[in-house]
């Protein structure tokens, strides 16, 4: 629980995320599904924080965990300072999942043991001390976890965050068909939140209900019409009029441009770019595309199976990209030149392949000041040694502003 957690060196972030956890179980099984495992992360007032990977790596879920759409299982969020979940509810879900996992660590273990000793009998003795050492370590391990956690979780203070913190976080949604209401016009629609909060004065939300549309590059007179009267794009800015009429301090953005066309996707990030420094935004970008991210973000974090395997800053991850998974994502990025094109290689990523910790257990570690990569001890020293000979993946949108 002691892990470097990938905190900015800044003071008092607007977001502050520890050990956050999202499991979903899996019906006729006491298994579940780990959707969010572990993360821990900052986010500065107005800074963007990029948060890539595949379909299905906890993205999504992880955005939806912060802003309380989804019951998180554990961690502890804090959000303006006031903390907003503290884990004590599903205390008990996380220390029992770690027990199951460690009851299949010590299977697995067990099976390879045998596997070796019916392979090599003549190292039988070696092996079996080997082993049987690594699960009775699991045990301690065990153990030590529910310790930390235990400690961490009663050390989070209460969290009973009032509506009017919870209005100052909005959420820009990936789809902006189904995002809006289609039985409500675009007033309705961009007013439902301030009268949710209590606001009665119609002559007010009128007033800021056209603020917000203006501010998007829509007008006035689009307030009386539904949903479907609009474009891809026309849409998606209804929905990012809805997040900033509430005069938000923090947006997450949950792959916004991914369903519009090219044009349109240039036009709704410069949009989100101006709103970022006009109102002093802070921005959690998530999306799967690393050209738009890097354009975009200040930081970028990679996610994978619900991990969060690199931080950094965005150009530093072009630059100097050190996990394979990251450096498998970038080689799937096209690039507008046919000479590049013609010799660029794809790089697959195969985690069994890539990584051995049965013994040597990984964490998210800093391997040099402000990157952090989930990796054991041999995998830092060996990027280490990388960030010192600059031995590092090259690709050409790093040289690109």
């Amino acid at each position: 629980m002691n892990n470097p957690s990938a905190h900015s060196p800044q003071a008092d972030p607007i977001l502050k995320v520890r050990h956050l956890r999202q499991y979903f179980p899996i019906k006729g099984s006491r298994d579940s599904v780990h959707a969010v495992d572990d993360l821990s992360f900052d986010v500065q007032r107005g800074e963007i924080l990029g948060l890539v990977g595949e379909s299905g790596c906890g993205k999504t879920t992880t955005g939806r965990s912060i802003i309380k759409l989804y019951e998180a299982t554990g961690g502890y969020i804090e959000f303006n300072g006031n903390p907003i979940f503290n884990g004590k509810k599903g205390r008990r879900k996380v220390l029992r999942d770690r027990a199951f996992q460690t009851e299949k660590a010590k299977k697995r273990l067990a099976t390879v043991r045998d596997e070796l000793v019916l392979a090599r009998p003549q190292e039988k003795a070696a092996i079996e001390q080997k082993y049987n050492q690594q699960i009775a370590q699991e045990d301690q391990d065990l153990a030590k976890f529910t310790e930390d956690y235990n400690a961490f979780v009663d050390s989070c203070p209460e969290a009973n965050p009032t509506a009017d913190q919870m209005a100052r976080m909005q959420m820009i949604f990936q789809d902006p068909i189904s995002s809006l209401n289609p039985r409500m016009t675009v007033r309705e629609i961009i007013a439902e939140g301030m009268i949710i909060q209590g606001e009665k004065d119609e002559k007010l939300i009128s007033e800021r209900v056209n603020q917000a549309l203006e501010r998007v590059g829509l007008v006035r007179s689009h307030a009386n019409r539904y949903p479907h009267e609009f474009s891809g794009g026309q849409r998606q800015r209804v929905g990012i009029a809805r997040a900033v009429v509430m005069q938000p301090d923090m947006i997450i953005a949950d792959e916004p441009v991914s369903a519009l066309d090219v044009s349109v996707q240039a036009q709704v990030l410069n949009l989100l770019n101006e709103l970022s420094e006009e109102l002093s935004l802070s921005i959690i970008f998530i999306a799967h595309n690393l050209s738009v991210v890097k354009y975009f973000s200040d930081r970028i974090a990679v996610m994978y199976f619900g991990k969060m395997v690199e931080l950094c800053s965005s150009d530093e991850l072009f630059h100097c990209p050190l996990h394979p998974y990251t450096k498998s994502l970038l080689s799937a990025i096209p690039y507008p030149d046919p000479v590049y094109e013609k010799t660029r290689k794809r790089i697959n990523y195969n985690p069994q392949l890539e990584h051995d910790y049965l013994f040597d257990k990984p964490e998210l570690r800093e391997i040099v000041p402000g990157h952090f990569v989930y990796c054991n001890q041999a995998e830092a020293q060996v990027y280490e040694a990388e960030t010192k000979a600059k031995s590092l993946y090259y690709h050409p949108l790093a040289e690109e502003v």
